[in-house]
């Protein structure tokens, strides 16, 4: 049984088999490019708010931050942890400083700027780590704190799809090696890092609400 290719059923040459696949390379980082932007202006936004909410908490204790809602909803309960400073400086600033970076490496590609295989693998270390450190916040959020930070879980909701986004697009770019884009693991990513996003929402969706149903409940 013989095996086709996509330029033996397109019927093209070299030349133009290497155009349509520069063609898919570009239409595919506009997209990515495009939640960058995106994520990236809404993430530092967030964090922006969050640390002046910060700063004012500590000009004045009795400061009552805007993202203090309820017992629940309480930026106040999670802002005095330990956990909100972990590096012995507030969180937002890590936000503040990485969340420009990223529309910048959006707005760069809209305007036509291609980025080396080396500048792709910092990006993706960089994901992972927001990942990683998203993960542990809302589980000290949920487990530890026993309290939520609306515009944190603003930052939790950019980083999810900006780590699967970020990991699909290098995985099908082969920056991770053509052993990785060509294997079942690789192909899974490609075909189904969308349902990967929604799956991880959902997830922490149901940690929250099964952790504070007792609250939840006497909502409705």
């Amino acid at each position: 049984m013989s095996s086709t290719t996509v330029s033996d059923e397109l019927d093209l040459t070299p030349d133009e088999l290497r155009e349509l696949e520069a063609y898919d390379a570009r239409h595919r980082d506009r997209r990515l490019a495009w939640l960058l932007v995106v994520a990236g202006a809404v993430g530092f936004v967030a964090a922006v708010t969050l640390l002046l909410e910060r700063i004012q908490l500590l000009i004045d204790p009795s400061y009552v931050p805007s993202c203090s809602i309820n017992p629940i909803l309480s930026c106040g309960s999670v802002m005095t942890t330990e956990q909100a400073r972990v590096f012995g400086f507030p969180n937002p600033v890590i936000g503040v400083a990485a969340f420009p970076v990223l529309l910048a490496v959006g707005a760069g590609i809209l305007a036509g700027a291609r980025y080396a295989a080396w500048f792709w693998r910092g990006l993706q270390l960089g994901v992972v780590l927001g990942a990683v450190f998203v993960g542990w916040l809302v589980w000290q959020s949920v487990y530890e704190i026993g309290a939520l930070c609306p515009y944190c879980m603003v930052v939790w909701a950019v980083v999810i799809p900006l780590f699967w986004a970020v990991t699909r697009r290098n995985v099908d770019a082969g920056v991770l090696g053509a052993g990785l884009r060509d294997s079942a693991v690789g192909r899974a990513l490609r075909s189904w890092s969308v349902l990967a996003t929604a799956l991880t929402y959902l997830l922490v969706i149901a940690v929250v609400l099964v952790e504070f149903w007792d609250y939840w409940s006497t909502l409705v």
